[in-house]
């Protein structure tokens, strides 16, 4: 029973994402990147890109894009994907159709929109992702190369937007050309921002080589109620094998694992980096990408 209210919560959870993340998106495309001819990534800056050349609507390129890219998509990366992704497209002319209504264009310079289209189209990207879901349009090519290479989504945004501003040089030169990488830096970097928050959590990934192992361990399990795990190590200097131990704590446990440490052995190494993406009983990090 509490396995099937802990999947309800789950897919209600990422229902709400794919709405956020979708709007968020609509905001940035119908409020900076379609009114200012910003050459961003994403369909709608493919589209901006081609329509010195192909003289077609905006609005029907970067829609015919999204159908594409969503059939695509549904190969490659499974059915629950494309029926999300179908949910999120479906809600992308929704929210056009209602900002259109009620959105002010803001009188800016081509910076601040490119700075801001990216801030807001990175931030929703990024939510409908966390999800597991896309929104139809030039992050399906990310989230198919990230499956086959593993490679970081938000880097390969990063290149793959990067190459589509690149194609609007030929339509708008290259002051329009460098306005618009600022749209994907920003981009790339709140993808990779809102990917990498672990629902409102910090934690620490520690490993501690110390002679009194055995006492830090227990004294770990025992004090902070965190399990820890016991990794064989040999010294390359003095071959001597020992024990690492390698415990996952939260940001406000941290203070108190390092006192333990010093506690029971004061010489031992203690090697601490940033964990947020943790999967599991004691942490409740989601979707990983």
């Amino acid at each position: 029973m509490a396995l099937k209210k802990t999947t309800v919560l789950k897919k209600v959870r990422n229902i709400l994402l794919i709405i956020i993340g979708t709007f968020f998106l609509c905001v940035s495309v119908q409020m900076f990147i379609l009114p200012f001819n910003i050459l961003s990534g994403g369909v709608a800056g493919i589209a901006v890109a081609l329509e010195p050349f192909l003289h077609l609507d905006k609005t029907l390129v970067a829609n015919g894009l999204t159908i594409g890219l969503l059939i695509i998509g549904s190969l490659f990366l499974g059915k629950e994907f494309f029926v999300t992704t179908v949910f999120s497209s479906l809600l992308y002319p929704v929210f056009n159709e209602i900002l259109l209504k009620i959105l002010i264009i803001p009188q800016i310079e081509p910076l601040l929109a490119s700075f801001y289209g990216g801030l807001l189209g990175g931030i929703g990207v990024g939510l409908v992702i966390r999800a597991g879901a896309s929104t139809g349009g030039m992050d399906v090519p990310p989230l198919i190369i990230h499956k086959l290479t593993g490679v970081k989504v938000s880097t390969l945004v990063l290149i793959i937007d990067g190459l589509t501003v690149l194609l609007g040089y030929f339509g708008y030169g290259i002051e329009a050309v460098l306005i618009g990488f600022i749209s994907v830096f920003v981009t790339s970097y709140a993808i990779n921002r809102v990917l990498s928050i672990g629902d409102g959590q910090v934690a620490k990934s520690v490993q501690i080589i110390s002679d009194n192992w055995e006492k830090i361990a227990s004294d770990i399990q025992s004090e902070l109620n965190r399990g820890v795990t016991l990794m064989d190590a040999q010294g390359g200097y003095s071959g001597k094998h020992r024990k690492v131990v390698l415990c996952v704590v939260g940001h406000k446990e941290y203070g108190s694992l390092i006192e333990i440490v010093e506690n029971d052995d004061p010489s031992a190494f203690v090697i601490t980096t940033d964990a947020t993406d943790m999967h599991g009983e004691g942490f409740t990090y989601g979707f990983r990408i």
